[in-house]
Formats: structure tokens, C-alpha cells, sequence
């Protein structure tokens, strides 16, 4: 009789997470998760077809937690919405930074990276869009947000140049 295992796609995300850190990209493996969970290779397979769709599936996991934030802020104070944004990204940046600081990462990452950027960029808007004027506002709001929180430059440094583009 086959073993009941529970959480199997829980506990295969935590092992990927947990071995992008210690090991890096490259050598986390398919292999590697499934023997450190107690599972046949094939059972990896069975939830997520490929090594890349198993680390993105850790990656937007860990992003929909910053979704979860950025839904509870008040839509009505833009500092306040602005800066829960902005930290978000800086809280998600840095607890991914290990993989996107990854080169081998990056190189299969590339693929389909300006779609993700879009969707990223589109979902910030989302939030933006009613302390703005136009959606290509909002958009560019969140274009800001995302490369000044890259550069992780100073919030009150740039929210006077954000305060401008907003309309409330």
C-alpha cells in the first residue's frame, strides 16, 4: 500500500527554498529536493514539471505574501500606500536576494523576464491607480517603485518625486 504523505507540495517548496540558500542554483536540484523530502523523483514531477517551475513556484509564493501586505493598505493615504509598497519590495528583494543575485539563476530566469516585469509592474499599478491620474501613471509609479526599490534607495528621498506624479 502507497504511503500517505502530507503537504508534499508544502514540503517540496520549503526543501527548494531552503536549498536555493544553502546551495545556490545550480546545485539544487529536482534530485537533491526530492531526496531530502523522502520522495521519488517522479513524485516531484507529478506537482511541478520542471526544476525552473518548482523555483518560480518558490519565488511567487513568497510574492504572494507581499500581495496579501500591499490588499491591507489604505488606498486612500498615498504615503502610507506608497511606502508599504515600497517596503514590500525591499522585504521580498531581500529575502529572494541569495537567487536573484544567482548568475546561473539569471541565465534561465532571462526567459520571459520582460512578461514577469510587465505582470510585476501591472500588479503594483493595481494599487496605485486610484491616488493617480491615468493608468500609465500608476504604471509608471510602479516602475519607479520597483527600480528605486532595487537600488534600495531612500523612500523619503524619492516620495517627493512620487508626491508630484500622484494626484491626491
Amino acid at each position: 500500500m502507497p504511503k500517505i504523505i502530507e503537504n508534499v507540495r508544502e514540503q517540496l517548496l520549503a526543501e527548494a527554498k531552503k536549498q536555493i540558500l544553502e546551495r545556490g542554483y545550480a546545485d539544487t536540484t529536482i534530485r537533491s529536493v526530492s531526496s531530502a523530502c523522502g520522495l521519488g523523483i517522479g513524485t516531484v514531477y507529478n506537482y511541478f514539471k520542471s526544476k525552473e517551475l518548482l523555483i518560480a513556484t518558490v519565488v511567487y509564493e513568497d510574492w504572494k505574501k507581499y500581495l496579501y501586505e500591499m490588499h491591507r493598505l489604505p488606498c486612500h493615504e498615498p504615503r502610507v500606500l506608497l511606502k508599504g509598497i515600497y517596503d514590500a519590495l525591499i522585504r521580498f528583494a531581500a529575502e529572494n536576494e541569495k537567487l536573484f543575485s544567482d548568475s546561473d539563476a539569471a541565465k534561465h530566469a532571462s526567459v520571459g523576464s520582460s512578461k514577469r516585469h510587465k505582470m510585476l509592474r501591472g500588479q503594483i499599478a493595481g494599487f496605485i491607480v486610484p491616488i493617480c491620474e491615468s493608468t500609465f501613471c500608476a504604471e509608471f509609479v510602479a516602475e519607479s517603485l520597483i527600480c528605486w526599490s532595487m537600488e534600495n534607495a531612500d523612500f523619503e528621498t524619492v516620495y517627493p518625486l512620487l508626491e508630484k506624479l500622484i494626484h491626491k
